[in-house]
């Protein structure tokens, strides 16, 4: 904001002063200032929902497109905290420090995970020049070490130019028992699915609040909304009426959907009449990552069939329910007289998502621990999929299925399954044009200057005393009164995610054939491929060798565009391999770490890290009831933990190897009288399993007294993205283990506190140490 001078005149005495309230009044924006809603789903491809000829019924979607316009061409980075943070700033992923997801950043320009000063929000400016601004659901812009109660809020959404925020900051929740943050402080949820809760509908309901504080007191007052939910997001989690509505749409299975799902689109306009379909498995076999192959649907048995179709119809009804969601908030605005006046951008933020492996998952964490899943364990949950006692995400065909007619999906930059997603623009004020379709090339970059369009401003040449980045994205706004095929104003985009790369310019497209996440670098061998788009939206056909030259020139355009936005070096190693990266945080890393009780979790970025070495922990503990019971230490969910706890008056130690059963329990022989105790356990790691998970010997203590021992085994990875931090006294969201239930609070007793260490000094050592705590209580 610019400072205005003061103009009035400063005596002695007031009553010979003039005042000037210039300077000190907050903008207002125009008279007649629209207001702004992005809805912004998660991996959901072009061929999905219902208003762009999918299978998957959307009414408030198919409303907002009635009464809009829907694009054909609307393209993003393939990942979504990358795509996130080009709706943030107008800039692409790489000069906003995004290459990847925030838990992947690494210590290169483009790869930081922090948004750079010359990089100014969206937010920001609204807020500046007078709206009031709503960020709800997820985040996914905040680096992982940055995710704890005592570390910097400088990423956060309250720091971004929002005024409330909402939702969870990480890059995906469990629906039933999501990690929640609002402004600036982790919250429980207000009550739990046993009471109807699911967070698609404790968003809408927090929207729904906001807008109707700010109308209450600031009627006039324009705001800017960003509604994130965790839908389509693994995982896959919604009320069971709703799944049922797609009992039997997809037993047909997903090479049967795409050859229904072309026509369908093709009638709407959304493809040229000659469109070809794309094999359902294109890349080559000595190029293809088998994790993202596609099984035959005529190849599988007669089980797999039905769960495989079963884990879309969760998908499906996942989708619908949060659209029901949606719908509350139109109807609010439209009763309330505020919809014709409001710009809607409803879409998702890269494609449908291949990580569920060739044969789904009942728990979707098993991908990013690089663990292969069961048919046999997965098909045991077969009646309970979408529940709670499920994380679940469907097999790779379904991905391929809703991201027809392109190549593969989500992760793959170079091809159009990536990046090629729903966009639906409603603005009944300001769009003539109903129900009809633009054919216009487009890119998530481009939904910053539209806002700035609309609302009639500009993003700021110098920010808070930083010259700022020129945007990278044009507005959109010509395509609302434009011919449904008329000519984009988009020059070119490029495109770079997870060692994929691609490059557009005038209607051409050169991708290169490289597959993300399989660590087999060698960039510079990978071979280009050819796509006259505008002929040829499927990119079906390879013109590399009938047009060598273009292909030369888009390359060199590629090179010279990843040195303009900072996209080098590329990075293709396997996710547990790039989500394990050590990364720097206010805290060094230590080798021992005390907890207390009354804090809030500790998210998993900045907690002990026990994954791949051995680890000790111990409680001091003192028991008042002989009838004490309830969690001393847990970390992760039921998808994914360990806890020590108390129960029928026996010391208890889990771990939850990624849901897989049964539990690795380890119970004291000896009953816990009243008394004061240190209690604990010892993993010493032997080796490495062929996953990549580690081997050992587990020890339960009461004291120094050694009550169970056994082999154990642990993750790799990460126990989950959902957050679901490490607590004491108590265990937040999800319980780790079946043998007790959330919160599971400490009664009977308190607890001094507790340490995790990974420092080589044995159990006992550290024993006699915390047992000394108690001759200073």
């Amino acid at each position: 904001m610019t400072k205005k001078p003061f103009n009035g005149v400063i005596k002695l005495d007031v009553r010979d002063s003039k005042p000037d309230w210039g300077p000190f009044t907050l903008p207002r924006a125009p008279e007649g200032s629209p207001n702004v809603l992005i809805v912004l789903y998660d991996d959901t491809g072009l061929a999905a929902w219902s208003p762009f000829g999918g299978g998957i019924n959307m009414p408030t979607l198919q409303k907002l497109a009635d009464n809009g316009l829907m694009y054909s061409q609307w393209h993003t980075t393939a990942l979504c905290s990358p795509t996130r943070s080009t709706f943030l700033t107008g800039r692409n992923h790489h000069l906003n420090g995004c290459s990847c997801i925030t838990e992947g950043a690494q210590g290169f320009p483009g790869w930081s995970g922090r948004l750079p000063a010359e990089c100014a929000t969206i937010g920001q400016v609204l807020q500046d020049a007078g709206w009031s601004t709503y960020w709800l659901g997820k985040n996914h812009n905040v680096p992982e070490q940055d995710i704890a109660s005592g570390a910097s809020r400088s990423e956060w959404p309250l720091q971004k130019g929002f005024d409330r925020y909402y939702g969870f900051i990480g890059g995906e929740t469990n629906q039933w028992y999501p990690d929640l943050i609002e402004d600036n402080k982790f919250i429980d949820q207000p009550y739990g699915p046993e009471d109807g809760y699911h967070l698609s509908k404790d968003l809408v309901d927090h929207a729904l609040h906001m807008i109707r504080d700010q109308k209450a007191s600031n009627p006039s007052k324009p705001w800017f909304m960003w509604l994130c939910p965790g839908a389509n997001h693994a995982p896959h989690h919604a009320p069971e009426e709703y799944i049922d509505k797609y009992k039997g749409k997809f037993d047909e299975g997903y090479e049967a959907y795409r050859e229904w799902v072309l026509p369908r689109m093709i009638a709407k306009g959304l493809l040229p009449k000659d469109t070809k379909l794309t094999p359902i498995n294109p890349l080559p076999a000595d190029v293809a990552n088998p994790g993202d192959a596609v099984r035959p649907w005529d190849s599988l048995n007669a089980e797999e069939k039905k769960l495989f179709a079963r884990m879309m119809e969760v998908y499906a009804g996942f989708s619908e329910y949060t659209d029901a969601q949606v719908g509350r908030l139109i109807d609010y605005l439209e009763q309330s007289g505020q919809l014709e006046n409001t710009i809607v951008f409803y879409c998702s933020d890269n494609g449908a998502s291949g990580e569920g492996s060739p044969s789904g998952s009942v728990n979707e964490n098993k991908f990013f621990n690089g663990y292969p899943d069961e048919l046999s364990e997965n098909l045991k949950y077969l009646k309970v999929l979408g529940s709670t006692d499920t994380y679940g995400h469907y097999p790779t065909g379904w991905a391929a299925a809703t991201s027809t007619p392109f190549q593969m999906f989500k992760r793959y930059s170079e091809y159009a399954g990536g990046t090629c997603c729903p966009m639906v623009i409603s603005w009944p004020k300001g769009i003539k044009a109903k129900g009809e379709v633009r054919n216009q090339y487009h890119h998530s970059t481009d939904i910053v200057p539209t806002i700035l369009d609309v609302c009639g401003l500009e993003m700021p040449k110098t920010y808070r005393g930083v010259e700022q980045y020129p945007l990278s994205g044009v507005s959109m706004r010509y395509s609302f009164s434009a011919k449904p095929d008329g000519k984009t104003t988009k020059k070119r985009q490029y495109y770079a995610m997870l060692g994929t790369r691609g490059m557009w310019e005038d209607g051409w497209k050169a991708a290169a054939l490289h597959v993300p996440l399989t660590g087999k670098g060698h960039f510079d061998k990978d071979e280009w491929e050819l796509y006259h788009v505008d002929a040829d939206r499927s990119e079906s056909t390879n013109l590399a060798k009938k047009h060598p030259e273009k292909l030369k020139a888009l390359i060199e355009t590629w090179f010279d565009e990843a040195e303009k936005n900072k996209v080098l070096p590329l990075d293709d190693r396997s996710a547990a391999e790039l989500l394990g990266v050590e990364r720097p945080s206010e805290e060094p890393p230590r080798e021992r770490y005390i907890y207390y009780t009354g804090t809030s979790p500790v998210p998993e970025g900045v907690a002990v890290n026990v994954r791949g070495r051995s680890y000790k922990i111990l409680a001091d503990v003192e028991i008042v009831d002989k009838d004490c019971s309830g969690v001393i230490f847990a970390h992760g969910s039921r998808f994914g933990g360990h806890a020590l706890f108390v129960k029928d008056r026996k010391l208890h130690y889990v771990y939850n190897f990624l849901g897989i059963k049964p539990e690795q329990a380890f119970v004291s022989e000896s009953e816990l009288k009243p008394g004061k105790y240190t209690l604990g356990m010892e993993f010493i790691r032997d080796k490495a399993g062929k996953h990549g998970e580690s081997l050992g010997k587990t020890t339960l203590y009461v004291n120094e007294k050694i009550e169970a021992q056994g082999d154990m085994r642990t993750q790799p990875g990460k126990f989950t993205l959902s957050g679901d931090g490490l607590c004491v006294g108590r265990d937040s969201g999800d319980a780790v283990s079946e043998d007790y239930k959330t919160p599971g609070e400490f009664k009977g007793g308190s607890i001094l506190f507790v340490g995790v260490t990974v420092e080589k000094g044995q159990y006992l050592d550290l024993e006699k140490l915390a047992a000394a705590a108690f001759a200073v209580d």
